[in-house]
């Protein structure tokens, strides 16, 4: 997990479930979605698989830890460890784009689920729209959103034990998250690719998954079809599977929470909270643990956190907030600090009904737009439908700037002519038509409660469509573009060349 795309598909998941507590604002959260995915598309994203050719030349210096945990015993020394690509090994040969190669799903299958985050955020469909992704060797690939999803299906049908990872190792776990980014694909835009991870899901669960009695007793790592080796783990290896089964198939989810948190004793009070080595499996504890209402456990690893994984504020007026983890490095850990920050958002369910219950419908109705944020922060955007009212909170962002004017704009009014804007329970006047649809209202850097009322409307029953996207595509920074190319996905695709005013007044 020592790359960066995990910090970037990661922190998405955070990302989405703020944005899911002020549906009525998204902005900042879809800007930082958008980066997300532009960094995703660069060489660093890709570093394994554009630099780790053929196999790991430090084979026979394995540290013994490696050895007896992750690897086959009757290949030590002649058989890489997890985490080594091994781009150019046989069967495939040397596949130079991180996308079109038949392994490297990891790569994609994570992209995936951060460009579908990032298109529910946001309403905008850029399914369509072309990116490029950095190659071996300084070469660029164009793809779309769309041909990257008909691609892992693609990728499903060729490999029925599914799509390989690292040459040549197939991890469950990269392609559970793989198949929830397809999930959330169809129901953003009404298609069916979710049934090629439903269909492996079913066929093989068993195989991968060692049940005795309704417990789970092992997990597998990784499975190599070449060897016919499979690498198994004990239960605890069910947390990170689950978090991606969960809003896939609750009731296994549940069946993998369960073996993991009893065997670490996490759910008895007259136990103490064991220390892991690894803090991840903690937050994904955690996060399962509020997922499934499991109060005790959740309050067990909360006081566990809050004692050895040192959070605190840092950076400007304390502005900024992270754990450190007792590793005296100068920054909160990326990965580490991003699944806390998923067990500190939302809730019990919030996961699962990102997924499950996603909120499409909002996109079109009366959205907070224009803050000055972190200078004025938003806590709360929600329109009710049922009275017409968008339900705005404000706070001071920065502590420096409390007091200052400032300004919020609301689009996609219905009818100006039937707005009226309170603040804190009385009537504010201090606001105006800026455009159609649209009106800018004057605040100061402080706590307020606003609404925002308009004629009532109700909710359509059938969603909202996700709206088609004016933004530029990604790609290049010197806006060349790359012409596409009748290719078969079947191959990927060729190379190209290198205002001081209080609130309420």
């Amino acid at each position: 997990m020592n790359f960066a795309r995990f910090d970037l598909s990661e922190s998405a998941y955070a990302v989405a479930l703020m944005a899911d507590q002020t549906p009525a604002w998204r902005e900042v959260y879809g800007r930082i979605l958008d980066e997300l995915v532009r960094r995703h598309t660069t060489f660093w994203a890709a570093v394994d698989w554009l630099t780790q050719i053929g196999p790991d030349p430090r084979r026979s210096s394995y540290p013994r830890e490696w050895i007896d945990t992750y690897l086959p015993k009757h290949l030590v020394g002649q058989y890489d460890v997890p985490g080594w690509v091994a781009n150019g090994v046989e069967p495939w040969g040397l596949q130079v784009d991180p996308i079109g190669a038949d392994g490297n799903l990891f790569f994609k299958g994570w992209l995936n689920l951060l460009m579908t985050l990032r298109g529910y955020v946001t309403g905008e469909d850029r399914r369509h729209e072309p990116f490029e992704v950095a190659g071996v060797g300084g070469t660029r690939f164009e793809w779309t959103h769309a041909r990257l999803a008909d691609w892992l299906v693609e990728l499903w049908g060729r490999h029925p034990e599914g799509p390989h990872c690292e040459n040549t190792k197939v991890w469950p776990y990269c392609l559970n998250a793989a198949g929830l980014g397809l999930d959330l694909f169809d129901s953003l835009y009404d298609t069916d690719r979710h049934q090629a991870w439903q269909r492996w899901s079913s066929e093989t669960r068993g195989d991968y998954f060692g049940m005795e009695a309704g417990r789970v007793r092992w997990v597998t790592l990784y499975y190599d079809p070449l060897i016919r080796h499979k690498q198994t783990i004990g239960p605890s290896g069910g947390l990170a599977n689950a978090i991606y089964l969960l809003p896939q198939d609750a009731a296994f989810a549940e069946l993998l929470y369960q073996g993991a948190v009893g065997r670490a004793g996490w759910n008895d009070p007259s136990q103490p909270v064991r220390p892991t080595a690894d803090p991840r499996f903690v937050a994904l504890g955690r996060i399962l643990a509020a997922e499934f209402g499991d109060d005790v456990t959740d309050r067990r690893l909360g006081r566990y956190a809050e004692e050895h994984f040192e959070p605190r504020r840092f950076g400007d007026d304390d502005g900024e907030f992270g754990w450190w983890f007792r590793l005296g490095e100068a920054w909160p850990r990326g990965q580490l600090s991003a699944l806390m920050m998923m067990a500190e958002v939302g809730g019990r369910g919030a996961w699962s009904r990102l997924f499950r219950q996603p909120d499409l419908a909002r996109s079109a109705e009366p959205t907070v737009e224009g803050v000055d944020f972190p200078v004025l922060g938003v806590g709360a955007a929600r329109n009710d439908p049922a009275r017409g009212v968008l339900d705005i909170e404000v706070y001071r962002g920065q502590e420096s700037r409390a007091g200052a004017a400032t300004t919020f704009r609301v689009s996609r009014l219905p009818n100006l002519a039937d707005v009226r804007v309170r603040c804190d329970g009385q009537e504010h006047q201090r606001w105006r038509a800026v455009a159609a649809g649209t009106i800018e209202v004057e605040t100061d850097v402080a706590g307020h409660r606003f609404e925002v009322v308009t004629m009532p409307w109700i909710r359509s029953r059938a969603p909202a469509p996700i709206q088609p996207s004016a933004a530029i595509p990604l790609g290049p920074s010197s806006g060349r573009v790359v012409q596409p190319r009748s290719v078969s996905l079947a191959t990927g695709l060729e190379a190209t060349a290198p205002l001081g005013c209080p609130c309420c007044a």
